[in-house]
């Protein structure tokens, strides 16, 4: 078994875990930045090279995407795919989780609780868009941002006008959101491998902030998911055609509402507070993955 890791750093920590773990189980692995890899497209015959080195060999890949080169990243994801690789989150999937407003148009869609959104060209109709996400304070977020970048609390009317008008005259694009005051400022990160809920842990914010990712100076402790919080991290990777996902839930007085899904979950943080062997369920799932998918093609071929 030979398994390609995506990664543009080889020494982050989630990166090392992932080796870790193959080695752990006597697979064969391999770290590729993405960056360096270059496909090659002949009549029926996708190739991919990694420097001058032509990849081959290759049974599964663990994609770790960072946001900042998605379309680069999930084209040479892509093309794995079309070399019958077996890829644990696929390039559809990823591009679908990492526009924010997608993911909330197909988590909608499914029927998932979340925060009341709303997403306008410009602040003119800024009354009736607060009005639908509930009254000041509002929450407005970066479709790009990550890590708690890009998210900022509106405490009124004025300011959310004031910060929407910035962003529309730097072109920049933002979904504005209901603030769920009962979280205060804590969110639960659940970690889906496979359709099954491997890890979760409660994230807090420091005092003053209503932002609980660990960058932003956050903490985490272990929690035992209810059955509702359990479904409703299952379905929203589900939602987004995910293997392997870090689903995003506040607590709210309605219930489990999802607020983000993501493609490439940062294992440090879950590992350390539940204490559980998070890397070693996703590169079983991707061993366990591909030998099925083969086993199915040698079949397949014999009927």
């Amino acid at each position: 078994m030979k398994i390609a890791i995506l990664s543009r750093n080889a020494q982050s920590y989630s990166t090392r875990r992932l080796v870790e773990a193959c080695k752990q189980r006597d697979y064969e692995v391999e770290v590729l930045d993405h960056l360096d890899c270059y496909v090659s497209l002949k009549k029926g015959e996708p190739t991919m090279y990694y420097h001058d080195k032509e990849i081959t060999g290759v049974d599964a890949v663990i994609p770790r995407i960072g946001s900042s080169v998605t379309f680069y990243g999930t084209a040479i994801v892509r093309q794995f795919e079309m070399m019958k690789v077996f890829a644990a989150n696929g390039s559809i999937a990823i591009t679908r989780s990492r526009d924010k407003l997608r993911s909330m148009q197909w988590l909608c869609k499914e029927g998932l609780g979340m925060p009341a959104t709303v997403f306008a060209h410009h602040a003119e109709n800024i009354n009736n868009i607060i009005k639908l996400v509930g009254g000041t304070p509002v929450v407005i977020k970066l479709l790009e941002g990550t890590q708690g970048i890009g998210v900022m609390l509106a405490e009124t009317k004025k300011a959310a006008k004031s910060i929407l008008e910035t962003f529309h005259g730097l072109d920049k694009r933002v979904l504005i959101q209901e603030f769920i005051k009962e979280a205060g400022g804590a969110d639960i990160r659940a970690l889906v491998v496979g359709g099954q809920v491997v890890g979760a842990m409660k994230r807090q914010a420091e005092d003053g902030e209503f932002r609980s990712n660990l960058h932003r100076g956050g903490t985490a402790v272990p929690i035992k998911l209810t059955k509702e919080e359990r479904q409703t991290a299952v379905k929203a990777a589900k939602a987004m055609g995910l293997n392997i996902a870090g689903v995003d839930m506040l607590q709210s007085s309605r219930g489990t509402l999802v607020i983000e899904v993501n493609s490439s979950p940062g294992l440090e943080g879950i590992e350390k507070a539940t204490g559980k062997d998070i890397a070693g369920k996703i590169v079983e799932f991707a061993a366990r993955k591909s030998k099925a998918t083969k086993e199915f093609k040698r079949t397949d071929k014999v009927g």
